[in-house]
């Protein structure tokens, strides 16, 4: 246990760090690269279609990594169903990890290139942007739950379902708060700015999308129920 915790630490780091870095250099390929301006709508797509490739890499990599994450929402609510002990680990080790490797992350992104952005924006109040990062939570955490449950064998599959689910739901929250659906990488950009301890910050990023899992996991538990053998599956068994 103590190893693969620990391997599961250091991928949880290296995966955040790396997920920061992904959107920057995203952009800096669509914009300075490319060329493309803001609202272009070739640049638009291209920056889509490698938003899709780019959750494909690291659908690749937590499977390499056997369990290597970098939303610690994901991560929550994998927990809440399971025993009591990975539940502190993740609530104590993985989802820290993942917050400082999304602040490392950020940092060198500043370093190398400085003036580069300052992450997503809440454009709405305080309420409305709460609401619409809960909302969108909910939806992709239903929607991964499921995907977990009945896809369970095809890879591919999967994370094309859940790539458009989650570049869909981003798009839709884009303009109000950003769309992120990560509490840690929109971490380690407050933590540049100064600005991870402001209401804004903790009720709109981290205690509304936080709400939303615990209520998805609950909803989806009533919902989709472990299916039973009914009396003449287990006579045909049996003979």
């Amino acid at each position: 246990m103590a190893g693969s915790g620990w391997r599961l630490l250091a991928a949880d780091f290296l995966m955040s760090l790396m997920w920061v870095w992904s959107s920057v250099l995203n952009k800096i390929l669509v914009h300075r690269v490319l060329g493309y301006g803001a609202h272009e709508l070739k640049g638009q797509i291209i920056r889509y279609a490698v938003s899709i490739l780019n959750m494909f890499l690291f659908g690749f990599m937590a499977k390499a990594t056997k369990g290597g994450a970098y939303n610690p929402l994901s991560l929550l609510s994998a927990a809440i169903s399971g025993d009591f002990s990975n539940f502190l680990f993740t609530l104590g080790a993985r989802i820290p990890a993942q917050v400082v490797g999304s602040v490392y992350g950020v940092r060198l992104i500043l370093d190398i290139f400085p003036g580069v952005g300052r992450g997503p924006r809440l454009n709405v109040d305080i309420a409305k942007g709460a609401l619409t990062e809960g909302f969108l939570t909910f939806v992709i955490v239903i929607i991964s739950l499921g995907l977990s449950r009945k896809m369970t064998n095809n890879f591919f599959m999967k994370t094309w379902i859940s790539s458009l689910s989650k570049l869909s739901l981003h798009i839709l929250g884009s303009d109000l708060t950003g769309g992120c659906m990560n509490p840690a990488s929109v971490m380690g950009w407050a933590f540049a700015n100064g600005e991870y301890i402001t209401k804004e910050h903790l009720i709109v990023y981290w205690l509304a999308p936080l709400e939303a899992t615990l209520a998805a996991t609950w909803v989806f538990g009533i919902l989709v129920r472990p299916e039973k053998d009914d009396p003449q599956s287990k006579s045909s068994k049996l003979n």
